[in-house]
């Protein structure tokens, strides 16, 4: 049997550099992120709002978000656990469920920023 080489010595263990957490955790694609995130140059500092979206085991959340250099900040958030306040009794997880709760959080985005009279 031939002689094998060992590359991963201890000279390429001092130069190895880990991922980032959220890579190593496969939760975060950042060449993703970046395209989604990123501003037009003639919009500067201008604030990129987006709708973000989870399906839990029970509920739907649903957050308007935009990004930061200190992190993502939310405007305003709502689940479809609240639906039981305007007579919503069980479903909190399909698709009808999913869209009452994107309305929710429209209504509540419109009135933080005072537009809630002009879009009835």
């Amino acid at each position: 049997m031939a002689f094998v080489k060992v590359l991963k010595n201890k000279a390429y263990f001092k130069r190895f550099q880990v991922k980032p957490r959220r890579r190593r955790e496969g939760k975060t694609d950042y060449r993703a992120r970046r395209k989604m995130v990123r501003q037009d140059k003639n919009k500067f500092n201008n604030k990129k709002y987006r709708m973000v979206v989870r399906f839990t085991n029970r509920k739907v959340i649903c957050q308007i978000m935009y990004a930061t250099i200190r992190g993502d900040m939310v405007v305003a958030q709502a689940t479809s656990a609240e639906l039981a306040k305007f007579g919503v009794p069980a479903g909190y997880k399909n698709y009808a469920a999913a869209y009452c709760t994107g309305l929710l959080v429209a209504r509540r985005v419109l009135k933080k920023f005072g537009l809630d009279e002009a879009f009835k």
